[in-house]
């Protein structure tokens, strides 16, 4: 009877081995699309086996544990590869922009630039010619907007990165404090022998979002809690406890900045990686240099003209008149750049006046001086207004190409990284649904052998009750 009992024993475990088995192969179905989903494998241990007169009988199976499958190492290059995608995408907006403001198609700066200086060029045709005056005048506004336009535009960008920052500060905030949560659960449920899958495959997809966005570096301590910094070392998560970050606007700047118990730091594009990083470039360093190479050209452009505008004189035998507005150095120059000189009569064509002479009417020297500026005068002996322009396009052009490489490069490299990942991590239908029939078969001879377990018993107290 005892032997009967062992066998019933035996049958039970193996029915719920089975059944949860089972369950998990369900589990792993309904998760296959799940994202940072893995595949978790139900381990069979068997019991500690009888001694039963001089045989060893074995008393059945137990589920020992439930792992998933999962490799460090590929986990920790998916999450160093996302850190450059993140780089990478971050930049692209930006630089689309940026190569729309300093445009070399259509009507752009180095137009309105020809077209300014060709008018002086018209001018020199026919210098008494009013209409050729007021065209000169028309076409100095039309620059001096182009370049106040582009300005502003470099202002737009800044802004619309500075406001990207702050929207993403919530949500970052956010990824941070899902994780010392799950440190927290992880904690509690594997120090009693168990392991917490789903925790664990959550963490890991908010690290590597958060690689992504911050370039965070991370390592698991002695006690399975997941530890998150910045790369230049800062702490995000250490153990249950979660920092913060915060902006902090000073007119149109925003900056960056890390609570840690208290103690505020600002962040800089030194001490952040991935996506944030990306946009802090462009915003500290790619747009900085693109404004003073914008100004440069604005401020070469109207203080040369104006100096030669100043030297000869106008129909009305004035002297001395400034065609643009003046400034002490180029700072903002591209942003107030403007045409101060109105009256087309004053529109200096020709060469200043004498004590014993005046203005000809007929006199183009001047014109013809300050048309050719156009291709003679060089910015820092190199470059002239237009070849300078196509420089800072050129540079603008080269990293949004640059950029395009990179992005497609760095999500290359994740895809690879990605479909390695699930080849050792992913949920294969056709696998799980060979195992569920393989499951599904021991279930059943599990309970096939119960029946006949129990047809024995009843048979065996049939025969002692007769």
């Amino acid at each position: 009877m005892s032997g009967l009992m062992a066998a019933l024993n035996a049958t039970a475990t193996s029915l719920n081995a089975n059944q949860t088995t089972i369950e998990v192969i369900g589990n792993n179905i309904s998760n296959m699309n799940t994202a940072g989903y893995s595949l978790q494998n139900v381990q069979l241990t068997p019991f500690p086996a009888l001694t039963m007169g001089s045989f060893f009988i074995g008393q059945g199976v137990k589920v020992s544990d439930i792992q998933r499958a999962h490799d460090n190492f590929v986990t920790n290059q998916l999450q160093n590869a996302s850190v450059g995608l993140g780089y990478a995408n971050g930049q692209t907006s930006a630089l689309n922009q940026l190569e729309g403001v300093f445009s070399v198609s259509g009507s752009n700066i180095s137009t309105n630039i020809n077209n300014f200086f060709d008018s002086w060029q018209q001018l020199s045709t026919d210098p008494s010619d009013l209409t050729l005056r007021n065209a000169v005048i028309q076409q100095g506004g039309i620059l001096a907007t182009s370049f106040n336009n582009a300005s502003n535009a470099l202002d737009t960008i800044t802004g619309n990165i500075n406001t990207t920052l702050t929207s993403d500060i919530s949500d970052l905030n956010s990824k941070i404090s899902q994780i010392a949560s799950l440190n927290d659960q992880i904690y509690t449920t594997e120090i009693h022998g168990q392991t917490n899958n789903s925790a664990r495959d959550q963490r890991d997809l908010l690290a590597q979002q958060l690689a992504q966005s911050l370039g965070v570096n991370t390592y698991t301590d002695n006690r399975g809690m997941l530890a998150v910094q910045l790369p230049g070392g800062l702490p995000l998560v250490q153990g249950t406890t979660a920092m913060s970050l915060q902006t902090t606007s000073t007119g149109s700047n925003v900056t960056l900045q890390l609570n840690a118990a208290g103690t505020v730091r600002n962040l800089s594009v030194n001490t952040v990686g991935g996506e944030i990083q990306g946009l802090l470039a462009i915003r500290d360093q790619t747009i900085p240099a693109a404004k003073n190479s914008l100004d440069t050209l604005a401020n070469a452009i109207a203080t040369q003209v104006n100096a030669q505008q100043s030297a000869g004189g106008g129909l009305d035998n004035s002297t001395g008149v400034n065609f643009f507005n003046t400034q002490a150095t180029s700072t903002d120059a591209a942003r107030n750049m403007k045409v101060t000189l109105t009256d087309p009569n004053q529109v200096a064509a020709g060469a200043a006046p004498t004590a014993t002479s005046t203005v000809a009417p007929g006199d183009n020297s001047n014109a013809l001086t300050i048309g050719n500026l156009g291709s003679s005068f060089l910015i820092n002996g190199t470059d002239t207004f237009n070849s300078y322009y196509a420089n800072i396009s050129a540079t603008i052009g080269l990293a949004t190409n640059q950029n395009a490489l990179a992005v497609s490069g760095a999500q290359d490299a994740v895809n690879q990284l990605q479909n390695l990942r699930d080849s050792i991590a992913g949920v294969s239908l056709q696998d799980q649904m060979v195992q569920m029939i393989q499951y599904q078969q021991g279930f059943q001879a599990s309970a096939k052998f119960l029946s006949t377990v129990n047809d024995m018993m009843n048979s065996l107290i049939s025969s002692v009750a007769s």
